[in-house]
């Protein structure tokens, strides 16, 4: 495959079923071996664009994988994988069954099949359960087998589907982290979906966020925290210091919208260069430290700072009412030229 071939690569891509418009005017690549997560609230298409790829749902525009025209080809022709969030694996088969299944269909030799499963199952921990039946596994387990399935093929793209939403956090966190190694290993592409976003910047080399519909940002994973496009896209990020309208207007420069990184401002007893007065409201325990709610009354709104233990007198919050000041440096904001939301 020449280097610059797209292991994806959609131009405006459409997905309608019936009078709702799903997905409009998508465009993406991959590159080969790039893992990209797709993120965006519950509707917003995340699996409508999964499904266009694979050709699953109805759709306009063009999906091209490795330099072939995906549109033209049945979906069991289109060399991607696949993995769901509800395994889907065959009941009737077992694991063996189940990992050597894609090969089968692509009429690997029986001898080179065989090795080639039992290699996964090596890789995934699971070569002891061969013989065994799908449904006598954990859902840990399923995932692995699901995962292998897809892989077993060496496709140069693979679609995951939310796979470890069912799963617990600690075994979530773990298996993801497991697929990533096992996808950049093998050098191949893949379109991740999760509602999780701690799983998207950490399995994705970008993470494209998705609302209504429509493409709002694609950015790596550091770039998209640092510099979210648009008002919406910092709030669904999780960042609680986002001002637009006559909010905004009170903050320095008046700008139309603006964030304040709460990891960048610094709140103390004692006032500093540039810092204003700035009361506790209240203290929130965190995993890794503390979250406070601070009045600024100059500004007319409340911030959040996030504190590590090391920044608070003895480790210690202050108590609500405390009266203190707080710091915000220039590169603590992101100020948006219009208050616009979701835009491209």
């Amino acid at each position: 495959m020449p280097a610059t071939m797209n292991a994806l690569e959609l131009r405006d891509v459409g997905v309608r079923y019936g009078a709702v418009q799903a997905l409009e005017g998508i465009d993406l690549t991959l590159a080969p071996g790039e893992v990209v997560a797709l993120v965006g609230p519950s509707g917003c298409g995340k699996t409508s664009l999964l499904r266009a790829v694979a050709g699953l749902a109805p759709t306009s525009g063009g999906v091209r994988a490795n330099g072939a025209d995906l549109r033209s080809l049945p979906t069991h022709r289109r060399g991607v994988g696949v993995v769901f969030q509800d395994h889907a694996l065959f009941p009737h088969l077992d694991v063996e069954g189940n990992v050597a299944f894609g090969l089968v269909e692509a009429r690997v030799p029986a001898a080179e099949r065989r090795a080639r499963v039992r290699a996964w199952l090596e890789r995934i921990g699971l070569a002891a359960r061969m013989g065994e039946r799908v449904d006598a596994l954990s859902g840990g387990e399923r995932q692995r087998i699901a995962l292998a399935r897809a892989l077993a093929p060496e496709p140069a793209l693979v679609l995951l589907d939310e796979p470890f939403a069912s799963l617990d956090p600690g075994l979530r966190a773990r298996l993801s982290r497991e697929v990533a190694e096992l996808l950049r290993a093998d050098g191949t592409a893949a379109l991740f979906v999760t509602h999780d976003l701690d799983e998207a910047l950490e399995v994705g080399d970008r993470v494209a966020v998705l609302r209504a519909g429509r493409l709002v940002q694609v950015s790596a994973p550091a770039a998209l925290i640092d510099a979210p496009a648009d008002p919406w896209t910092a709030r669904f990020l999780g960042h609680a210091n986002v001002w637009t309208g006559a909010e905004a207007a009170r903050l320095p420069g008046a700008p139309a919208a603006a964030l304040l990184h709460e990891g960048r401002v610094r709140w103390t007893q004692e006032p500093a260069g540039g810092s204003i007065p700035a009361r506790v409201r209240v203290a929130t325990r965190r995993r890794e430290g503390w979250r406070l709610t601070l009045d600024v009354p100059a500004w007319g709104v409340a911030v959040a700072w996030s504190a590590m233990p090391r920044e608070l007198h003895e480790g210690r919050p202050p108590a609500p009412g405390q009266e203190g000041h707080l710091a915000a440096p220039p590169d603590a904001w992101t100020i948006w030229r219009d208050g616009r939301e979701g835009r491209a």
